[in-house]
């Protein structure tokens, strides 16, 4: 029966959990992959979670034992007999006692068990989704969002290590336990034994009927929570410009509409969930009145004592409460499989393409770099680089200029082969970049994007990132070269100072002094300007252009720039747009072509 008068009732909320796409596929390669190699360990589980489990049905019946012995001395004391026997009911409590001790201790054992092995599960996963994520192309990131990636690291393998340190052994408890309720339920009245299950069959059509009534509202309810909630990320998130177009009055009356549908989609479903408590309470009501009536039949004609009817009441209490967790148990295993769905996929999911030859010395390498009808799309429909030539030669600084979606940040991104050109080759002292380890092409470049990255930790630590065997006195003078000692001896513990890319006591253009002063120390023998000097003011820009040019003396250098003005001294400049070289020289030299360049240089005077 579905609980006694005080039992638990019916989960108060329908079945949301998502469904694996492939449940025994899944469920198989979890097992052979992951789970075989506890092979022993999950015996042992199996064995005490089944040895607990039995300790704990016998007790009831036990107990009935004692509450008969009561009654019989109750009634020998009445006719004048010695009335109870209190040696034997010490001993069976005794008894009692040293089998739930005996439970007890089965279940720590397979419980630490079991927990040791979700545990190193967990660890191994996480390690090998690391090691996924260094091999798998940039590619794969362009088209997920960070929050993708990190809810498998983090939501996914905690569910998957929660649910089967919980699941395995409930799933081996609630059985057993069912099996046995059943046995003793029998031996003691196969006649009340089936009062009990005719129920079981009418709870389970009632539950059905609610449930599946109230399953599509909860599904509504789920929708308009999505669009309540977007609402209101989205209200607060550009609260100014609603303000500043008055459209308050708009979009509280958006509001209030979505809160109104959630209010009754809610309503509805939370109501007719409701319902299930009161009318499995009722069904096993009746069920205990179909009991009781039948034991003190069975009693009266001396076919059944007093404590089996005790035991027996125990016992089908008891029963409905592992039929209801197995019932849970199939919700966690369908969240536990689908978690470890969306991991395998990910550590299943294509790895960089290793081209690499040969074993490239790139200490001796100058740091010259060709580009040879360079072609090249994100997607096989679309195109960006159509056929880019240019010749590099070390020590060169070169900007590449054009106007947005001209190609400029996909050079740098195919030049440190961050994507593998579709056509053509780059060349570096006449060695195909393809031909390179990836880890040993990039200890060439130094780079310093238009967005600034620095980790939790100290600023030296952040400086001595690309070379951690710096000395204090490198990270100094790297740190002077970039504008920016000044202000590190300005926090409160100097270069020890704990900063992150939260920190809001540092200005982006100063964090963007950081990440050059890491690149200065690096000292690397090609460096990548992305739009370095962004964030930084004007009047530190001038001194960041003349300790950089310092540093890009025999150094091959790639300056993006949008602010023309910052390149005129660069010693070849290529001008692209839509994916070609459509004029390349130097700043006299375009701006006495007349062309695209100079449109694009005299433009940016106009606008200012």
């Amino acid at each position: 029966m579905p609980g006694g008068p005080m039992g638990n009732g019916p989960m108060n909320h329908a079945d949301t959990t998502p469904k694996a796409k492939n449940f025994k596929h899944t469920a198989s390669k979890l097992i052979r992959n992951y789970l075989g190699k506890y092979r022993i360990a999950l015996i042992v589980v199996f064995i005490f979670a089944i040895g607990s489990t039995i300790f704990t049905i016998v007790g009831p019946k036990i107990l009935g034992n004692a509450t008969t012995e009561i009654f019989n001395g109750l009634i020998s004391k009445i006719s004048g007999g010695n009335g109870i026997n209190f040696g034997k009911i010490g001993e069976i409590a005794i008894t009692l006692l040293i089998l739930y001790l005996i439970s007890a201790l089965f279940s720590f054992i397979q419980n630490f068990t079991m927990t040791d092995i979700s545990q190193k599960l967990t660890l191994k996963l996480r390690n090998d989704i690391i090691r996924k994520i260094d091999k798998l192309p940039m590619k794969y990131f362009d088209t997920k969002t960070n929050g993708e990636v990190l809810s498998i690291i983090t939501n996914d393998i905690d569910t998957l290590s929660f649910n089967l340190s919980q699941s395995v052994t409930q799933i081996i408890t609630s059985i057993c336990t069912i099996i046995g309720i059943l046995i003793m339920m029998f031996s003691i009245s196969w006649q009340m034994t089936l009062i009990s299950l005719v129920i079981l069959p009418i709870a389970g059509i009632l539950v059905k009927n609610i449930v599946g009534k109230s399953q599509k509202y909860f599904e509504r309810q789920q929708a308009y929570l999505a669009d309540v909630n977007g609402q209101v990320e989205e209200i607060y998130g550009g609260l100014n410009i609603v303000k500043a177009f008055n459209a308050e009055e708009k979009v509280t009356k958006e509001f209030e509409k979505a809160n109104h549908q959630l209010y009754h989609s809610g309503w509805k479903s939370q109501f007719l969930s409701g319902l299930m408590f009161p009318v499995m309470n009722f069904i096993s009501n009746v069920g205990y009145v179909g009991v009781a009536v039948a034991g003190g039949y069975l009693a009266i004609n001396g076919t059944i004592t007093v404590g089996n009817i005790q035991s027996f009441i125990q016992y089908n209490k008891q029963f409905t409460q592992p039929i209801n967790q197995i019932a849970q148990i199939s919700s966690m295993l369908q969240a536990m499989i689908a978690a470890a769905e969306r991991i395998f996929e990910f550590l299943e999911e294509a790895e960089e393409i290793d081209t690499h030859k040969e074993n490239i010395d790139t200490k001796n390498l100058k740091g010259n770099v060709t580009f040879e009808h360079v072609k090249f799309g994100y997607n096989i429909e679309t195109t960006i680089i159509n056929d880019f030539n240019a010749q590099v030669k070390e020590g060169q600084k070169i900007a590449i200029v054009g106007p947005t979606g001209a190609g400029k940040t996909t050079m740098v991104k195919l030049l440190m082969r961050f994507y593998d050109v579709v056509e053509g080759a780059i060349l570096v002292d006449g060695h195909n970049i393809k031909d390179f380890d990836r880890g040993e092409l990039r200890k060439m470049f130094g780079m310093v994007l238009q967005d600034t990255w620095l980790f939790g930790g100290t600023v030296k630590d952040n400086i001595k990132y690309g070379k951690e065997d710096a000395t204090d006195d490198q990270v100094i003078e790297a740190a002077k070269a970039a504008h920016v000692h000044h202000f590190i001896k300005t926090l409160s513990q100097g270069y020890q100072s704990m900063i992150n890319e939260e920190s809001t006591n540092i200005s982006a253009g100063q964090k963007q002094l950081m990440t050059i002063a890491r690149v200065i120390l690096a000292d690397p023998k090609i460096l990548i300007l992305d739009e370095a000097t962004s964030s930084i003011d004007t009047r530190t820009e001038i001194q960041i252009q003349s300790a950089m040019d310092n540093l890009m003396k025999g150094r091959t250098s790639f300056i993006i720039a949008h602010r023309l003005s910052t390149i005129k001294n660069a010693d070849l400049i290529l001008v692209m747009n839509h994916g070609d070289i459509v004029e390349q020289g130097t700043h006299e030299e375009l701006l006495s072509k007349n062309g695209f360049y100079t449109e694009l240089y005299n433009s940016q005077f106009d606008e200012s």
